[in-house]
């Protein structure tokens, strides 16, 4: 699943995101590729991990072609536009979401993509539009793709990932902290409201992972990543396309 080790890493403060995207581009850490098929993400059967105290397992949920895990993972962040007066809330809205990329960063490393070609993750300035009639901040949609890469090829998660400016900083944060999470691969929500990953969020903005989404995500890392050929269990599975959106109008 992964690619050999990159040498940049999404560690450094807000400051070195710049930095980061220039560094990205002179050395090229996600190499681009040629996408050659596209296979919807069909849902797998429900994780058949018994239920632990310490996290939120059970409720995960895999393709029928494996997790959508990945070692390593490459971001392309939507640029901004160039009209005059929008720069103070594009900063606004970059800030936030560069926080929340920190945040998995100190579980998994990430790369800033300089093209949307070279990353599995999109992550878009947009807010998503209505589905059967509802509203939602934020949404990540995931397909998987036969990808060519310098390395060969391999089947991969590509996650289009969208954020809705129209919100309050923190609201921005806590939004993109949760789609990320599904992006990485956490299809499924905790029941708690208080994790990053809960179902419903509660009335303060969750801007940290708890740990139980830290030991949710480490046990997700631990299981086998997506394959071509789909498990013999799950060649049934439905063939709705894994999305998740948070619906809270304040989040």
């Amino acid at each position: 699943m992964g690619l050999s080790r990159w040498p940049i890493l999404l560690t450094c403060g807000l400051i070195c995101c710049n930095a980061l995207f220039q560094a990205a581009k002179a050395s090229d850490p996600c190499p681009a590729g040629k996408t050659l098929h596209v296979l919807q993400a069909q849902p797998g059967a429900i994780a058949s991990a018994l239920p632990h105290p310490s996290d939120y397992r059970h409720q995960l949920r895999p393709t029928v072609h494996g997790w959508p895990r990945r070692d390593h993972w490459c971001v392309w962040i939507e640029p901004g536009s160039a009209t005059p007066g929008m720069n103070r809330w594009e900063s606004i809205w970059s800030d936030a979401v560069n926080a929340a990329l920190l945040e998995w960063a100190s579980l998994v490393p990430i790369k800033l993509a300089a093209e949307p070609e070279q990353a599995q993750v999109h992550l878009l300035r947009r807010r998503p539009p209505l589905r059967a009639g509802r509203a939602s901040h934020g949404r990540a949609e995931l397909e998987l793709v036969l990808v060519e890469r310098s390395s060969g090829r391999a089947l991969e998660p590509r996650v289009r990932v969208s954020i809705s400016p129209a919100q309050r900083a923190e609201a921005i944060q806590a939004t993109a902290l949760h789609e990320l999470g599904h992006a990485l691969g956490l299809w499924g929500h905790s029941d708690d409201p208080a994790d990053a990953m809960g179902a419903v969020p509660g009335a303060t903005p969750i801007l940290e992972l708890t740990s139980r989404d830290r030991a949710s995500f480490r046990w997700l890392q631990q299981q086998p990543g997506l394959e071509l050929e789909p498990a013999a269990g799950n060649r049934a599975a439905s063939t709705a396309k894994m999305t998740t959106g948070v619906h809270n109008p304040d989040h």
